[in-house]
C-alpha cells in the first residue's frame, strides 16, 4: 500500500470520532445503587436491575447526570433542559436485558465545538492542498506550519456501559477464536457518556491530538480516570475517503474500541491507506465494522455495520423525561474548575513557559497543581526551571513533592549542579522527605562559582592542552567540549560546567 502522506495529496479522509468515558469518579452505577468498581471479584456488585431481571425499575444517578452537564459546559455544548431515555436493542451476551438504555435524538449536550492546535510533526500530515476546514474556513499556517482547525461536537448523550466479557483459549488475539467466553456484570450499568463528533478530522493525527485534549479536560473536571489501559475511555473512529475536490461522501468503516492514542492513529492511517487501495482498483468499499490488529498492524472484518432501524429505538417507559432547571445548569457551571487551555495561556502569560511545557502541565491536574505549589512566590527565572525539571525530570520519579522539586530547581538555578547531578539526586530522594540541598552538600556534589579559583584551573588546562587551543583558533570550535571537561576532571567535578566554558571562551578569544 502507498504510504499515508501519498495518499492524502490524492484523497480527502472524511473522520469522526465517538468517544466513550465511564464516570469512574462516581460511587454507584448508572440506574441502581450497586458499587462501581471494576476490581472486585466479577459478579459482586450486581442486582436485578444491572442483571435486566424482569420488572427491575431502574433508578438515574443524579451526580451522574451532573458530570454530563459539566462535560457538556466545557466543551461549548448547548444544554438541552428537556431530554429523556431511550431503549436500544440488540441481543449480545454483554446486555442481558437485550437493549441498552440511552439517550434518543436529542441529548443532555448538543452542538459544542473544541478548537484543536496541531502542532510538530503531526502538522505534516495534513498536505498544504488540504488547508480547508470543514465548515470552509481557510486554515492559518504558523511559519512552523502549525495550524488550529474547529472541531464540531454533534452530541454528548449519557448511557449505560455493558458487562465486561472474558475470552480464553483458542487463538489469542483473534476476534471469534475464543474456545471460551465468561461475562462479568460488575461493568454493566456503569454511567458512560458518549462524545459524537462531526465528520471534521481530516487526518490521525488531527483524531489524536482531539482525543488527547478531550482526556485532559475530562480529568480536569475530575469525572473519570480516563484510562485507556483500563478501557474507562475508549473510543471508535469512522473514516471515509473522497477525492480531493468532491462534496460527496464515501461509504465509511468503523473502528472499534481503540484503547491508546497510538491505536487510534495507527488504525485510522491504516484504513485509509487500505480504502484508497480498494478505490483505486476500481473496487467498492462496504459499510462494516472493523477491529485493529496492533501485532499484524492491520484492520480486519468484524460483522457488517447495523443501521438505526435495526436497534428498534423507543422512548423508555420505566424513565421518566428530565427537565434540567437553570439552577441546575448554573450550578454545574460554578463547579468546573479552570481548563487546560486557559491555564496554559496563564502560565505562559505570567511566568514565561514555553508554549509546550505550559501545555503539558496544565493536561494533567495533579501535575499542575504540585507545579502551581512549587512556584508559589517565584520569579519568573525560577519558574521556568520548575517547569523544565517537572517536564524532564520528574517524570522518571514516583513521589517527589513540590518542595523538593523547588528545591533542586533552585539549586539548579543558582548553577550549583548540573542536570546529571539534579536526576541523581532526585533519583535519591525519590519517595523520601530528604532535602536535595542537604543531599547535594552530603555528597560533594555543590559546584563551585568562584571566578578567580575556576580561572586559575583554566589557565592550568590551556597550558597543557596546546594542541586543542591551536585547533580551536584553526576553526574547530568543537574542542571547547573537551577542553570543559578536562577542567571539570581538574575541579574533581566541582567546578560549573558553564563557568568553565565561558571562561575557556574568553581567554581563547582574547
Amino acid at each position: 500500500m502507498r504510504k499515508l502522506h501519498e495518499v492524502l495529496r490524492d484523497w480527502e479522509a472524511v473522520i469522526g470520532l465517538e468517544v466513550h468515558t465511564e464516570l469512574t469518579a462516581l460511587e454507584t452505577k448508572m440506574f441502581c445503587n450497586c458499587r462501581l468498581s471494576h476490581t472486585d471479584e466479577p459478579n459482586t456488585n450486581v442486582c436485578p436491575v444491572c442483571l435486566g431481571m424482569p420488572g427491575a425499575l431502574p433508578v438515574p444517578n443524579e451526580q451522574a447526570i451532573r458530570s454530563i452537564v459539566m462535560a457538556g459546559l466545557a466543551t461549548n455544548c448547548q444544554i438541552q433542559r428537556r431530554s429523556m431515555f431511550y431503549r436500544k436493542h440488540y441481543f449480545y451476551p454483554d446486555m442481558a436485558k437485550n437493549f441498552q438504555t440511552t439517550q434518543g435524538p436529542v441529548a443532555f449536550c448538543m452542538h459544542g465545538h473544541l478548537a484543536l492546535e496541531v502542532t510538530g510533526e503531526g502538522a505534516a500530515e495534513r498536505p498544504t492542498c488540504a488547508d480547508t476546514a470543514a465548515d470552509g474556513s481557510l486554515l492559518e499556517r504558523a511559519a512552523d506550519g502549525s495550524y488550529t482547525v474547529p472541531v464540531r461536537i454533534l452530541r454528548i448523550h449519557m448511557e449505560e456501559d455493558a458487562a465486561k466479557m472474558v475470552h480464553v483459549g483458542g487463538k489469542e488475539g483473534r476476534i471469534g477464536g475464543a474456545s471460551e467466553s465468561y461475562l462479568d456484570y460488575n461493568r454493566c450499568g456503569t454511567p458512560l457518556i458518549e462524545l459524537v463528533t462531526e465528520p471534521d478530522l481530516r487526518t490521525p493525527e488531527e483524531a489524536r491530538r482531539f482525543m488527547e485534549k478531550l482526556r485532559e479536560t475530562f480529568l480536569t473536571l475530575g469525572i473519570s480516570d480516563c484510562s485507556l489501559e483500563s478501557g474507562s475511555m475508549r473510543c471508535d473512529g469512522n473514516v471515509s475517503l473522497r477525492r480531493r475536490g468532491e462534496v460527496r461522501m464515501g461509504t465509511k468503516t468503523e473502528m472499534k474500541n481503540l484503547n491508546s492514542f497510538k491505536s487510534l492513529h495507527d488504525a485510522l492511517a491504516y484504513e485509509i491507506c487500505r480504502q484508497a487501495e480498494v478505490l483505486e482498483r476500481g473496487g467498492a468499499i462496504r459499510q462494516e465494522t472493523r477491529h485493529w490488529e496492533p501485532s499484524g498492524k492491520r484492520t480486519v472484518v468484524m460483522r457488517v455495520k447495523e443501521t438505526n432501524d435495526d436497534y428498534r429505538f423507543f422512548p423508555d417507559p420505566d424513565l421518566a423525561p428530565f427537565d434540567l432547571s437553570d439552577e441546575f445548569v448554573e450550578e454545574c457551571r460554578a463547579r468546573i474548575p479552570e481548563l487546560p487551555d486557559a491555564k496554559r495561556a496563564r502560565y505562559q502569560a505570567s511566568f514565561g513557559l514555553k508554549r509546550k511545557d505550559a501545555a503539558q502541565i496544565a493536561g494533567d491536574p495533579a501535575v499542575a497543581k504540585a507545579f502551581e505549589e512549587a512556584v508559589a512566590g517565584a520569579d519568573a527565572q525560577l519558574a521556568g526551571m520548575v517547569a523544565n525539571v517537572t517536564v524532564n525530570l520528574a517524570p522518571s520519579c514516583v513521589a517527589l513533592t513540590p518542595s523538593q522539586v523547588r528545591g533542586i530547581s533552585e539549586l539548579l538555578a543558582e548553577d550549583a549542579i548540573t542536570f546529571a547531578q539534579a536526576r541523581e539526586v532526585l533519583e535519591a530522594i525519590d519517595g523520601t522527605d530528604e532535602d536535595p540541598a542537604r543531599v547535594v552538600d552530603a555528597r560533594g556534589m555543590r559546584q563551585s562559582t568562584d571566578a578567580d579559583a575556576l580561572g586559575a584551573l583554566v589557565d592550568e588546562v590551556l597550558v597543557r592542552c596546546e594542541a586543542q587551543v591551536q585547533q580551536y583558533r584553526a576553526g574547530n570550535t568543537k574542542v571547547i567540549g573537551y577542553l570543559v571537561g578536562q577542567c571539570m576532571k581538574a575541579a574533581r567535578g566541582t567546578g560549573n560546567p558553564k563557568l568553565f566554558n565561558k571562561l575557556l571562551v574568553e581567554r581563547l578569544e582574547s
